[in-house]
């Protein structure tokens, strides 16, 4: 889920050298109208597609040695302040005390209730696995909008990719599943964090949080880390927190989440939104856990049975077709804060 949380500054890339933060020159009036090279724009998506598909292993690791609830915490906190230092050291106006408080029931939603439960879950799912099941983000997301009337109707197309995505989720269950609670019960967390964070996304549709997007981003990593963190002391992570048995593997991932899921890919992918066309930019959707599952099986020696590949095929064809829906008019508005992570999922 990952990740990631890129689409909240989209506003601010949209105007000023906030752009030169992927990497392009700032136009001027005697510039080439004719956008970055393919060559950036190819990095651009190489770099998303990666690091965003490669967070599911990074949170794997990162759990091996260290509690879920607290890691989780440390990465949105410390990349949740390192945003916020450098969009005040820009000028950006301070948030209102409101702001704070949604901030934290967003942070509560989408950091706690879906990056902590992934986090939680990746103790025992293989990463591979979870990434296919936060998949489904975007199926819960249409879900939830038409429930809401965002979204005033479902089209054929998109009915029948959550029809597929759902399948497909259920094939890589599989029936053996039905009879191990705790495999079945591992499973629902993974789908509830996703559930979760399109509950979240729709939340941000409705709040009033700071009109710029990189303070909003950092208050709610900011907010959601502490909550995190509260909640690992509330369920006892303390205890378990043993730092003579932290290994360097999880070290290492952990700042690999924060430097790389939480900071570069969110900057590159800012700088992708007003440069490509959405229906590019929702590719990430469909990629990133075809990587997982790939990375997953190449260096953590997960096992990739027939049943995943075909579970995977079914998975990501029902949410290509939901991603590149065509949207009703009525429902084409500005991307709300939250719903990029699905990623960082992203988080990853």
């Amino acid at each position: 889920m990952l990740s990631e949380h890129p689409a909240q500054v989209l506003a601010v890339l949209r105007s000023g050298p906030a752009v030169e933060i992927g990497g392009s020159e700032p136009r001027t009036p005697g510039s080439s109208l004719l956008g970055p090279s393919r060559a950036r724009l190819v990095m651009g998506f190489a770099a998303i597609y990666l690091i965003w598909g490669s967070t599911y292993l990074g949170i794997r690791y990162a759990v091996e040695t260290i509690p879920p609830l607290f890691m989780m915490g440390v990465r949105h906190f410390v990349a949740g302040s390192v945003v916020y230092a450098w969009a005040r050291g820009r000028g950006e106006p301070a948030p209102q005390p409101r702001h704070w408080f949604y901030a934290l029931i967003a942070g509560a939603l989408l950091f706690v209730g879906g990056h902590g439960t992934l986090a939680w879950a990746e103790q025992r799912v293989p990463s591979g696995l979870a990434a296919l099941l936060c998949a489904t983000l975007p199926l819960w997301t249409v879900l939830l909008a038409r429930a809401d009337g965002t979204e005033p109707r479902i089209g054929r197309k998109t009915l029948v990719g959550i029809v597929l995505g759902f399948a497909g989720v259920a094939l890589l269950i599989g029936p053996a599943a039905l009879h191990q609670r705790s495999g079945l019960l591992d499973a629902a967390v993974v789908l509830s964090s996703a559930l979760l964070w399109a509950v979240g996304t729709g939340y941000m549709r409705r709040v009033d949080l700071p009109s710029s997007k990189l303070v909003s981003a950092a208050i709610q990593m900011l907010a959601g880390g502490a909550l995190l963190l509260l909640s690992g002391v509330l369920g006892g992570e303390a205890a378990q927190l043993h730092w003579t048995v932290i290994t360097p593997r999880s070290i290492f991932a952990l700042a690999y989440l924060i430097v790389a899921g939480s900071i570069i890919a969110f900057s590159v992918y800012t700088w992708l939104v007003p440069v490509s066309s959405p229906s590019m930019l929702s590719t990430y959707a469909y990629v990133n856990p075809v990587i997982a599952v790939f990375l997953g099986w190449l260096l953590a020696g997960e096992a990739l049975g027939i049943r995943t590949l075909i579970a995977t095929v079914v998975i990501v064809a029902g949410v290509m077709l939901v991603s590149l829906r065509q949207r009703p008019q009525a429902s084409r508005k500005p991307v709300p804060a939250a719903l990029s992570r699905a990623q960082e999922f992203a988080a990853d």
